[in-house]
């Protein structure tokens, strides 16, 4: 007999099995239980969250002779012939190969048929989302009032992509990425069924790699299960072509030390080992991200899946990291994407690997600018604390019974008050945002902010940018609130109309020429 993968051998036949996706197969098993079967369902989520499974075990339990609490029983006719795949009654269609008006046409034909051997005829529509906009108007009066002895069960990873007719005439159900330490569990079970070692280091890198999907994590382990009946944190990261933590650690102090000549051997060295570059692009843009988690939420439950010994890596090589930098290398990564998708990998990540370090001066940018004056600002201000200190410690020492007056520290600068101007603080209002509400990433990144009396002003390159501030609610209310937290008072939000400028030749390194002269005139202060 052929091998079966993992994924298909511990596939669940009862909602009961399903794991991580308990808000739905409860809410399932008591329509069943109280015979309150709906015509149509959609079953939405990511990949490998369970909804094919779902629609199948529903199909089954609809028709089961014997239902148990709202799950099929396995053991009656019906469901025997579910399994053995001879019900006729139980048709699933692909739309991405079937998504043709013709195809619909024929479907609406056959629904019309009573059940062979079932009590209804179920068919079950895959990536729905691919049907064409023809064959959505052919389903949609057939989906409105089909046939009593008929259920619907769509399925996709693209919700967005369905007409508002069709998302409205069915019962909808999103299906969440399933949590790390679920999907550890899984697999540790999966492991010793199948007389598996399996580490805990290894099944949470596994789980973390899967990205929710339990399909994907199963499937990952089955390919960790070709070198051998011993796995740990080695095998699945050769396994799986990862890069391993211990080179995104040093890749990344190479880049904070701004040391670009042994980031480039680190890379020589990772690439002899075979790992994609594209999987370390979205390793070491994951890892910057982990570091932004650990410098911006102050709880032991932030949304980091790692090992607590690579958790305490992250905590110090954070500590000295500034924000800032972290979000500025963010910035470059996410540029260098598409260019791997067509380029020669390797290049793009010595080139961005060249930019992170500082060592790129070729295609310097306005933000690139403004993070080397702040550089410098500080490098400035530094040294004149300094030649303070040393000034002191020539003077005399007081006597021990003389009483030292300490100098009092300057007050901090009143946050309600804050100046017109730009708004020095907004990368780090924007990190915070971003963890209220991730699409806001697409949306403001290179952005900056403004304040004008009672306005806090937005200019964002995005041309989708104002429609999303309009539509989008929960994007609006993170920024007020995070803003209110930093600046120590509300603001409303609004778009920076820019002015027209008075010369556009007006060269950017004279500008920090000039802001660099005014801060020695003034002692190193704003």
């Amino acid at each position: 007999m052929a091998y079966q993968a993992l994924y298909r051998k511990y596939r669940p036949t009862s909602f009961s099995e399903v794991v991580g996706q308990e808000h739905i197969t409860e809410t399932l098993k008591n329509q069943l239980s109280s015979d309150k079967i709906f015509h149509a369902y959609l079953f939405t989520g990511t990949r490998g969250t369970g909804k094919t499974t779902c629609a199948k075990i529903l199909a089954k339990a609809v028709n089961c002779l014997s239902p148990v609490n709202g799950d099929p029983c396995g053991k009656c006719e019906a469901c025997k012939g579910f399994l053995d795949g001879e019900n006729t009654d139980i048709a699933e269609i692909d739309a991405a190969s079937n998504n043709g008006v013709d195809h619909i046409r024929s479907l609406r034909e056959q629904v019309n048929f009573a059940p062979a051997n079932s009590k209804y005829r179920i068919y079950i529509i895959d990536e729905v989302h691919m049907l064409s906009d023809n064959a959505f108007n052919a389903l949609l009066k057939t989906l409105e009032e089909p046939p009593a002895h008929v259920i619907f069960v769509l399925a996709t990873t693209e919700v967005h992509k369905l007409p508002a007719t069709i998302l409205s005439r069915c019962q909808r159900f999103d299906f969440h990425r399933i949590d790390s330490a679920i999907i550890s569990k899984r697999l540790a079970f999966v492991a010793e069924k199948e007389n598996i070692t399996l580490t805990s280091g290894a099944a949470t890198l596994i789980a973390a790699a899967a990205d929710g999907g339990m399909r994907d994590a199963l499937s990952l382990l089955d390919l960790c299960v070709s070198s051998g009946q011993t796995i740990d944190e080695q095998v699945v990261s050769s396994a799986c072509g990862m890069a391993g933590k211990d080179y995104l650690i040093d890749l990344c102090e190479t880049i904070k030390n701004k040391d670009a000549s042994a980031a480039l051997t680190l890379l020589d060295s990772i690439h002899n080992s075979s790992v994609d570059m594209l999987r370390l692009l979205n390793e070491i843009t994951e890892h910057f991200r982990d570091l932004m988690i650990v410098k911006t939420v102050n709880s032991d439950k932030n949304p980091i899946i790692c090992s607590p010994d690579y958790m305490e890596k992250l905590k110090k090589q954070a500590e000295n990291y500034p924000l800032r930098d972290i979000m500025w290398s963010l910035k470059i990564l996410q540029q260098v994407f598409p260019a791997m998708q067509s380029g020669n990998r390797r290049l793009q990540m010595e080139m961005a690997l060249i930019r992170l370090c500082g060592k790129d001066d070729s295609n310097t940018t306005s933000a690139d600018l403004l993070r080397r004056i702040i550089t410098l600002e500080e490098k400035l201000s530094g040294t004149v604390i300094n030649e303070k200190a040393d000034t002191a410690e020539k003077q005399e020492t007081p006597a021990a019974n003389e009483k030292v007056t300490s100098i009092p520290e300057k007050p901090e600068k009143d946050n309600k008050k804050i100046e017109n101007g730009p708004l020095n603080c907004w990368e780090e209002i924007l990190a915070e945002v971003f963890l209220l509400c991730p699409p806001a990433m697409g949306i403001l990144n290179d952005s900056k902010a403004y304040i004008d009396g009672d306005f806090l002003l937005i200019d964002a390159k995005n041309p989708m940018f104002r429609s999303m501030m309009n539509s989008n609610e929960t994007m609006r209310n993170s920024i007020r609130q995070v803003a209110e937290q930093k600046l120590g008072r509300s603001y409303r939000l609004g778009p920076y109309k820019k002015q027209a400028k008075a010369s556009s030749g007006i060269d950017p390194l004279s500008a920090v020429a000039e802001k660099l002269n005014n801060i020695n005139l003034n002692g190193g202060n704003n």
